[in-house]
């Protein structure tokens, strides 16, 4: 269309780090479920708290890389006018493709912040500073 202004080197940059990280978005969902499954699998199992809490930190990474890859499709699924035109943006919005990865992308997010408030066990070893002897007090 005559007129029309073509996205910038910056947005296509950027559309095209989304279509990446879009593309890597089935192995990085699997790999968040195959995390799952071993988080609980331990659990079930009552495996030593250091145990589960590394399992549950890799859980929410897989989760976090994961959410980041579908709020990329979502992007990618814009277009690289969505970047720096915000009413071409919101209308891409409104389109069952988008609003399909877009759900995807929030259920992902709620499934990580479940799973930081409620299901990552305590840190092993305690937290903060380990408490002062007396014999350290003694030398202030």
């Amino acid at each position: 269309m005559a007129g029309r202004r073509q996205p910038s080197e910056d947005a296509q940059a950027r559309y095209l780090a989304d279509v990446v990280s879009a593309a890597k978005f089935d192995e990085l969902l699997a790999a968040a479920r195959s995390a799952e499954r071993e988080f609980r699998d331990a659990q079930a199992a009552s495996a030593p708290l250091p145990e589960q809490y590394a399992l549950a930190k890799r859980l929410d990474a897989a989760l976090t890389e994961a959410m980041r890859s579908a709020y990329a499709a979502m992007r990618a699924e814009i277009g690289p006018r969505g970047y720096q035109d915000r009413i071409y943006r919101r209308k891409a919005m409104a389109k069952p493709a988008v609003r399909a990865l877009r759900a995807e992308a929030e259920r992902l997010l709620t499934l990580r912040e479940a799973h930081r408030l409620t299901g990552i066990p305590p840190r092993p070893g305690g937290i903060g500073l380990p408490p002062e002897t007396p014999a350290a007090l003694a030398a202030h």
